[in-house]
């Protein structure tokens, strides 16, 4: 039987966000303590725990099919590969910081300086951009400590709170690049695989749209149907269904989560009572 080969972290956050999502989308994983590779018992896929950086070149190489990858990973090692599906979780940024206490206008000001990275492809693009030319150190992990020593005049590095760049005494001064986790597709991608990836990918997109949206039931008396119903958006319009009790209709819809308390308070104020609120864990699109 065809199966699509992905590739996912071996640790960390990225990894538990990936089995979730795969989880959410009815793939169970039979992954055993340490395992390199595990096989789906429901879903055509088997799964191989790579590390971060190496996943770029397995997809350019076509050892596995599709992977969920840090966009910023993308960026600096895999720019030539296509991503099919943005997931909406491990968001982060690609940042450059300085030393507090320095002065900073714009890219011109880094003309001459060091700077350090374990970015140093995404830091070009940037400076070439801007057409400013910088000594580049790079460095894996503990970025943030090069300017205390010496190493640098300022850092390029993944920012989240940034959190690490306050305790180290820096100030975020650019955005390169607003990262989150992707869908990325191997170029030697095979027809059987790209079926199982559309179906793959139906569910990643059922469920995310689950993610963003709330499932809400509602009785409404009639005389205020119009007014909640027009308070609701629902995916194409709100439910009703008549209620046992005369001159009331049960309202069922979809609220998404951004606008979910506005929305409750103001149907509340229009009248509806026993509203209840429901988790969903897929949307069929």
């Amino acid at each position: 039987m065809d199966k699509i080969k992905i590739a996912i972290q071996k640790s960390g956050r990225l990894n538990e966000d990936s089995l979730r999502i795969l989880k959410d989308c009815g793939i169970s994983i039979d992954n055993g303590r340490d395992q390199l590779k595990a096989d789906a018992r429901d879903f055509p896929m088997e799964v191989l725990y790579l590390r971060n950086g190496d996943i770029p070149q397995y997809l350019r190489d076509g050892v596995v099919d599709i992977a969920i990858i840090g966009e910023n990973v993308l960026f600096e090692k895999g720019s030539d590969i296509g991503v099919s599906a943005r997931l909406g979780f491990s968001k982060c940024r690609v940042s450059l910081a300085l030393p507090k206490s320095e002065r900073y206008s714009s890219m011109a000001d880094l003309k001459g300086k060091r700077i350090a990275t374990s970015y140093p492809n995404t830091v070009r693009h940037f400076l070439d951009k801007a057409g400013v030319e910088a000594e580049l150190h790079i460095i894996n992990g503990s970025v943030e400590i090069a300017p205390n020593i010496g190493l640098a005049d300022a850092i390029c590095d993944i920012v989240s709170s940034g959190s690490t760049l306050f305790k180290n005494n820096l100030k975020e001064v650019e955005v390169f690049l607003q990262s989150e986790a992707v869908l990325a597709v191997s170029p030697k991608i095979g027809p059987a695989q790209e079926a199982i990836l559309e179906r793959l990918r139906f569910r990643i997109q059922s469920v995310l749209k689950a993610r963003q949206n709330k499932y809400v039931l509602m009785n409404a008396p009639n005389e205020k149907l119009e007014e909640i119903i027009a308070l609701l958006p629902g995916m194409r319009s709100p439910t009703v269904l008549p209620l046992a009790e005369e001159g009331w209709s049960s309202v069922h819809t979809v609220i998404n989560r951004e606008h979910f308390w506005e929305v409750l308070d103001k149907v509340k104020k229009a009248g509806a009572e026993g509203i209840l609120v429901c988790p969903i864990e897929k949307m069929v699109l």
